[in-house]
């Protein structure tokens, strides 16, 4: 009796486990494709990544949003605003042709500059 009810809890416990980590993205309020509509567009996704196109017109805000982590390669020329939950801006030029690493992040994002944005996201499903 005492080893199915271990059993039992064990089967719980590993079943809760995979449910926190498998990609919840379809239920995710703050996916970037729910929130940013008119800025962001899936152009590829399978098992392993999500491949996002974002372009956002000069003064145009994103509202808060998630993405996981991932790489961004910049397709032009253009600075940003990103604000973070806790309130803090950082403004950051980008220059076409380069690629960063990106970590996982909840933020709202805001072209400040004169020319629009464009880059392609490569978001990685763990």
């Amino acid at each position: 009796m005492r080893r199915t009810i271990k059993t039992c809890i064990g089967a719980a416990i590993c079943l809760g486990i995979a449910a926190l980590a498998w990609p919840q993205s379809g239920a995710d309020p703050l996916d970037s494709l729910k929130v940013c509509v008119n800025t962001q567009h899936l152009i590829f996704e399978n098992q392993f990544v999500r491949v996002l196109d974002d372009a956002i017109p000069p003064g145009v805000a994103e509202p808060r949003h998630r993405h996981p982590h991932g790489v961004v390669v910049y397709l032009t020329d253009y600075t940003i605003e990103q604000t973070m939950d806790d309130g803090t801006a950082t403004r950051s030029s980008r220059k076409a042709g380069t690629a960063t690493w990106a970590e996982a992040v909840i933020h709202r994002v805001k072209n400040v500059g004169a020319t629009d944005s464009h880059a392609i996201r490569i978001e990685l499903k763990f």
